[in-house]
């Protein structure tokens, strides 16, 4: 298999050849890292979004669009697959770098998180590579200058030439579509935490309704976290039996039990001060090879309504 950053790159060269179909706009910065504008600038898509998903997880996860309804609407809902779940997931997707520089923030996804390798997970997985490009998606709400791509390469160790940094905002429907992406790798990132062996999980498959675009990234992040902790569905097969399987579903609907904004509000959007239990997908099964099969967790198309204005 080829580095994460390097199938991410091939994938990022065919997005760049198909910018106008994708609705991207392209920025080649002074150092002439590459920033891919997915939606910050430009509304985004639905298209985009998916294939920013598939950036993220280096190519080892299959990601489309299907159709279905929450409390009788018809929606745009997002599936992930993957047969790489730690390395595809955690080792590439998860959003774990944020980003500071001279009044930039974003938090960074993608496999250039691996050139670094300084989270918990890649101890665990026990990945780190080398490569010559550093492909990672940015979640902001302003386009990556020259100093971001700067740090980027700097951490890296690779030059400023082959750093690329798809953008986007939350409050985008690339943004939309790119978190309803999340729900497996908000599994399998909360069983890790449990102390379950994520190289244990075999394969991974999920989806979440595509949450309504807002007008602002405080409701988008709301609104995005909600998709995924009252209507996010994941399946996933493991090889190994865990005593903590029920504690893998989101907390929100026992806890709270209404759309998050308002417990984020409460919290004055300081997210270390809610439950980590709160950020995992809805509902969850859990087949175990030659075992039992878990099912945890329910959805909740009442507070997604609420939450969509449906």
């Amino acid at each position: 298999m080829d580095s994460l950053n390097r199938m991410a790159t091939e994938l990022v060269d065919e997005a760049i050849d198909f910018a106008d179909e994708l609705t991207i706009d392209v920025h080649a910065l002074s150092g002439d890292a590459a920033v891919l504008d997915f939606g910050v600038d430009v509304p985004g898509a639905v298209e985009a979004g998916m294939v920013l998903a598939e950036i993220q997880t280096a190519g080892l996860a299959t990601v489309q669009s299907t159709m279905d309804t929450v409390a009788g609407a018809p929606l745009t809902h997002v599936e992930l697959s993957t047969d790489h779940p730690a390395l595809a997931l955690l080792c590439s997707q998860k959003g774990g770098w944020e980003l500071s520089v001279d009044g930039f923030e974003g938090l960074g996804s993608g496999p250039a998180r691996a050139l670094v390798a300084e989270e918990e997970a890649f101890q665990r997985i026990g990945y780190r590579e080398e490569a010559d490009f550093a492909v990672l998606a940015v979640e902001t709400a302003q386009l990556p200058d020259e100093a971001v791509a700067a740090q980027v390469a700097e951490r890296t160790g690779v030059p400023e030439t082959g750093v690329f940094l798809p953008a986007f905002s939350t409050a985008s429907v690339t943004g939309s579509v790119a978190a309803a992406a999340r729900a497996a790798e908000l599994a399998v990132f909360r069983l890790a935490e449990l102390g379950f062996d994520p190289v244990s999980v075999l394969s991974a498959t999920a989806r979440a309704p595509v949450a309504p675009v807002a007008g602002d990234e405080a409701t988008a992040m709301a609104r995005t976290t909600d998709a995924l902790a009252y209507g996010g569905e994941v399946h996933l097969t493991v090889d190994e039996s865990f005593d903590r399987f029920e504690e893998v579903a989101s907390v929100a609907g026992a806890e709270y039990g209404e759309p998050l904004a308002a417990v984020f509000e409460d919290a004055d959007w300081d997210f270390a001060d809610l439950p980590v239990g709160l950020f995992g997908p809805a509902q969850v099964t859990i087949d175990v090879v030659g075992g039992e099969t878990h099912v945890v967790g329910e959805t909740r198309e009442d507070v997604l309504a609420e939450s969509f204005g449906l």
